[in-house]
């Protein structure tokens, strides 16, 4: 098969429609996601900083205290493609996994919510995840 040199104006507008059709792309920011027994409630901070990760992470810990939720599941991840702006800066700290426990242990309002925060099983995220289980109010 031979590869094509250029794009047809056919190829670029098709691409262009595409791109302008957000409608088949979820917003994680709106869909929020719990299993079907609804006892865990999953949330994914790619793409957030710290300080809105942060302030997303009270969000969510406070309300599904409220709403009875057992578990909060949240993707992290392994913070391999972030970048170190700031040499100063910790480079575990700059990172979600890392940062995001550090956050919620010295929070008061939000750490007296939690029973405990572990990394889940491989297969629902592992190290690139946080497992926190809440405390029965």
């Amino acid at each position: 098969m031979k590869k094509k040199d250029s794009l047809t104006q056919k190829d670029k507008e098709d691409w262009s429609n595409f791109l302008k059709d957000t409608s088949r792309v979820p917003d994680k920011d709106q869909t929020l996601h719990t299993d079907s027994v609804g006892k865990r409630f999953r949330f994914d901070l790619h793409g957030l900083g710290l300080d809105e990760a942060n302030k997303r992470v009270k969000e969510i810990v406070k309300s599904c205290s409220e709403k009875n939720y057992k578990e909060i599941l949240l993707i992290t991840g392994k913070g391999l493609h972030s970048n170190q702006e700031d040499v100063y800066k910790s480079s575990d700290l700059s990172k979600l996994r890392f940062s995001v426990p550090d956050f919620i242990n010295s929070d008061p309002e939000i750490s007296k919510l939690i029973l405990s925060m572990v990394n889940p099983p491989y297969k629902e995220g592992g190290e690139g995840a946080l497992l926190i289980k809440l405390k029965k109010l």
